[in-house]
């Protein structure tokens, strides 16, 4: 992975904090890095190539303004009045190549002298096995912070620890091997058919990413939340609002003028693509 500076811009020492998505169902994670870099006024400071990248161009999705901007597959964008540093994927990765990428972006995060990353990703709510009624959404969390898992400021804010996280099962036991340089082969991963109920949650994306900074001794919280394919607005924002919660974050300070101080990112505006046809009605 090679990290690309735009010209004149410059990484900020003083963003220590790391906020990702780790794709997932209804790409809730990637809604929420758009809505708090929109909100942030973050600027683009670079991009990152890695050839497990899936490539992809588009339209700038924060300005209006024809500058003749792109949006490119791994961005990186500062913060610095709030500290932070984001970065945006757009795009998939080559299948198999989830822990060798986690491994690159974890090397990308150490040169760059994060201390805290924060991984917001999504789970699929056909696998939910509890349902609490007791609030309309839940958020979960995973953290470095003790062994198994759990963090006390994020217990404090009411959150759970994900249930399903267990550091002896297999799975999530191969997976830090695998984080750990112990394997070199992910060939040795169970094939889809071998797969069991517990293997679903260490398969996803956030795992190796959560694996694989820990394994780099970097301070990892993953914000998650339960969701299902169709209009996933409503859960970025909520995981938005948690990323700022756990960092203390004042929303009322950010740049919009809608919903608190969010800014919603222009390129929503086609995010469902067009309305229909009322003729048709």
């Amino acid at each position: 992975m090679e990290f690309i500076l735009e010209e004149g811009k410059h990484l900020h020492e003083e963003c220590s904090t790391l906020i990702l998505p780790a794709l997932s169902i209804g790409n809730v994670g990637q809604l929420a890095i758009d809505l708090l870099v929109s909100s942030m006024g973050a600027d683009r400071v670079g991009y990152l190539d890695d050839p497990f990248v899936l490539p992809c161009v588009g339209n700038d999705a924060y300005g209006s303004a024809s500058r003749g901007d792109l949006a490119l597959p791994l961005e990186a964008y500062d913060s610095p009045s709030n500290a932070l540093s984001l970065i945006q994927q757009r795009s998939p990765l080559v299948k198999g190549k989830m822990v060798e990428f986690a491994k690159s972006l974890a090397d990308f995060a150490i040169s760059s002298r994060k201390n805290h990353v924060v991984v917001l990703s999504s789970l699929d709510a056909g696998r939910r096995k509890r349902i609490d009624m007791s609030s309309e959404m839940q958020i979960f969390y995973l953290s470095s912070t003790h062994k198994d898992g759990t963090d006390d400021h994020c217990e404090k804010m009411g959150w759970k620890r994900l249930q399903e996280y267990n550091p002896t099962e297999r799975k999530w036991e191969f997976l830090n091997d695998l984080a750990e340089g112990k394997f070199i082969d992910e060939g040795n991963w169970p094939s889809e058919d071998e797969l069991i109920d517990e293997d679903y949650y260490p398969s996803l994306p956030f795992a190796a990413l959560f694996s694989c900074f820990k394994a780099k001794g970097l301070k990892v919280t993953c914000i998650l939340c339960y969701c299902s394919e169709g209009d996933n607005v409503p859960d970025s924002f909520q995981l938005a609002e948690a990323t700022c919660k756990l960092l203390g974050l004042s929303i009322s300070n950010f740049h919009g003028k809608q919903g608190g101080g969010w800014l919603i990112p222009f390129s929503w505006t086609s995010l469902y693509g067009p309305p229909p046809d009322n003729s048709l009605f």
